[in-house]
């Protein structure tokens, strides 16, 4: 009986000393499920809340072999079939025409990339993420997918744009 008590008080008195007593001090920086203090600031703030697929930017030629495109203003109906059928043989496996998929979509690429940005980025994506800032942004944005060059020729990434204006 006697060490039944001893061990039971040898007891409470270990729960006693493991849960009473402690003092919490103050760390530098963050722990998990903490916010940072009011009076931190970001390092960098966000310029805008418009997704770099959604930004227009109608001066960015990019980098990359592609200077100026000369664009008419009809769409040149063989050109186009030319380029969806490269399109649907080459960019399908990632890009969906009018959705996001695991890249964006070409649907009014126009009406937010000049026509050197996109050639350029078809030509050249390791070049362009590399270098180009917006690029740069869109990689973030889809989850670090990087494009895989298609080794694409001058003529066949004109054909494809010449689709993207059917869209």
């Amino acid at each position: 009986m006697k060490n039944v008590l001893k061990s039971m008080a040898a007891l409470a008195i270990l729960l006693l000393v493991s849960c009473g007593g402690k003092e919490e001090k103050k760390k530098d920086g963050i722990q998990i499920g903490q916010k940072p203090a009011a009076t931190e600031t970001p390092k960098e703030a966000p310029a805008s809340d418009v997704k770099p697929s959604q930004t227009i930017d109608l001066t960015n030629k990019g980098v990359g072999p592609i200077k100026n495109v000369d664009i008419p203003a009809e769409i040149d109906e063989a050109m186009a079939a030319k380029g969806a059928e490269i399109y649907k043989m080459n960019c399908t496996a990632c890009h969906k025409t009018d959705k996001k998929f695991i890249g964006p979509a070409p649907k009014g690429i126009l009406e937010r990339r000049t026509p050197e940005w996109v050639m350029n980025m078809i030509m050249d994506p390791e070049g362009m993420t590399k270098n180009d800032p917006l690029a740069k942004a869109l990689l973030m944005e889809f989850n670090g997918s990087p494009m895989a060059n298609q080794h694409m020729t001058e003529e066949q990434t004109r054909q494809i744009l010449e689709y993207f204006r059917t869209l």
